[in-house]
């Protein structure tokens, strides 16, 4: 039972945190919440820092999740530039890493994320390397995409995932040179498929976009700390005055894992496993966002989802399981990109395997269209392209389960809602 001595500690200050300790209050929750980030910068949203920011077109302010008032406006201890280094499970407590203050908590609420992966080469340590996943990288990144457009400087890209793509976009309306190298045979290779990969390919490559697939980078090249050029493993040497690593990223478990709590192997994604109810090992800690596995009943396995509607909708989740509501987190994965003038949303989960046939329907030439990654008649994804409002009805598709005529499927002329079970 949940009473208004209690205290809730939340750890990780991004979207999944900010939410989660919102929606303690709007449920009524009264007792203490202390909201821990390790950043300076109030808790913000990642998706602009990649789109509309980086490209000049939103303002800084408009990343944060709150006005900076309303954390005091509703009694939310905020600690910004704080990190908690121990949990002791035992005296349910967590440390602060930078005065060793412990403070004791009824509930604790993990929501540390991901961080990018850092490329094991040498030239790393350049001036003109960098990596995008917090709003100081993003600002850093858009000064230089802004001289290397007024240069006519040369970008190299190594990873063509979604943040390696809509960097390469932004650089582009820029001015600057840009070329992605990338071990897949297409871009998103291992999200779309070659299908799909192939369609985002040529959308780039028509914006002035270099690819070298199946290559990765080996060794960066500079002179007087400054980049010059960037070395891949097929001998190839590539001009650069800056390298964007973009391979991915990692959940932040290593909090969690000192604390003993179960961390999932890396067929399943790594993360903090938790239940539907995205309650970890300990009964008393619960994990949500991108760092968290949490097992996914329409997919039949363990999902660990890396974006926005993963911390927007797992944040408010976690928060309703600590004050004891019936909750099932079973969401269908969501997201979406902006690249030039081609916008998508993604709904479902079909990896490279996992299905039989892709489906289109609409125009894929114009690039108007919607994509279902189908098994067995059954749909398992969808990705709408230039074509808006659809979200909802490809959602039901996914969560019907039910198998349907795929030549109907790829007949505009049939409602979507027709289709659904």
């Amino acid at each position: 039972m949940v009473d208004a001595d209690q205290t809730f500690v939340i750890v990780g200050g991004g979207l999944a945190g900010a939410k989660a300790a919102e929606t303690l209050r709007a449920e009524g929750f009264t007792g203490r919440v202390i909201l821990i980030c390790d950043e300076r910068d109030h808790p913000y949203e990642r998706p602009p820092l990649s789109k509309g920011y980086l490209l000049g077109k939103e303002e800084r302010d408009s990343v944060f999740v709150h006005e900076p008032a309303w954390y005091a406006a509703n009694d939310i201890e905020l600690h910004l530039g704080q990190t908690v280094d121990a949990i002791d499970r035992t005296a349910k407590t967590v440390r602060f890493g930078d005065d060793g203050t412990v403070v004791r908590y009824d509930k604790l609420l993990l929501a540390t994320g991901a961080e990018p992966r850092r490329l094991d080469i040498p030239g790393t340590d350049l001036a003109g390397v960098h990596h995008l996943r917090r709003l100081a990288h993003a600002e850093r990144l858009k000064h230089v995409l802004t001289n290397l457009g007024r240069d006519n400087g040369h970008l190299v890209i190594a990873g063509a995932g979604w943040i390696g793509l809509e960097v390469a976009a932004a650089a582009r309306e820029y001015g600057a040179e840009v070329t992605v190298i990338h071990r897949g045979p297409t871009p998103l290779h291992s999200v779309l498929g070659p299908e799909l990969g192939q369609l985002f390919a040529e959308l780039h490559r028509e914006r002035g976009v270099r690819f070298h697939f199946g290559a990765r980078l080996t060794e960066i090249v500079g002179q007087d700390g400054m980049v010059l050029a960037a070395r891949t493993d097929d001998g190839e040497e590539h001009p650069a005055h800056d390298v964007l690593a973009a391979i991915g990223a990692a959940p932040r478990t290593h909090l969690a894992e000192a604390a003993g709590l179960e961390i999932a192997d890396r067929a399943h994604g790594g993360g903090i496993v938790v239940d539907e109810r995205l309650r970890t090992s300990d009964p008393d800690v619960y994990a949500a966002g991108d760092v968290v596995s949490f097992p996914h009943a329409l997919f039949d396995t363990r999902l660990r989802v890396e974006h926005w509607a993963n911390a927007l909708n797992g944040g408010p989740a976690a928060a309703r399981s600590m004050l004891g509501h019936d909750v099932t987190y079973d969401r269908v994965p969501y997201f979406f990109s902006d690249q030039y003038d081609l916008g998508m949303e993604y709904s479902g989960w079909a990896p490279p395997g996992s299905y039989d046939q892709v489906v289109i329907r609409g125009d894929a030439g114009k690039r108007e269209f919607i994509a279902f990654w189908v098994k067995d008649g059954r749909v398992l994804a969808g990705m709408n392209v230039n074509v808006w409002d659809v979200t909802d009805k490809i959602q039901r598709l996914v969560r019907g389960k039910a198998r349907v005529n795929t030549e109907n499927l790829a007949d505009p002329r049939i409602p979507l809602e027709n289709l659904a079970p």
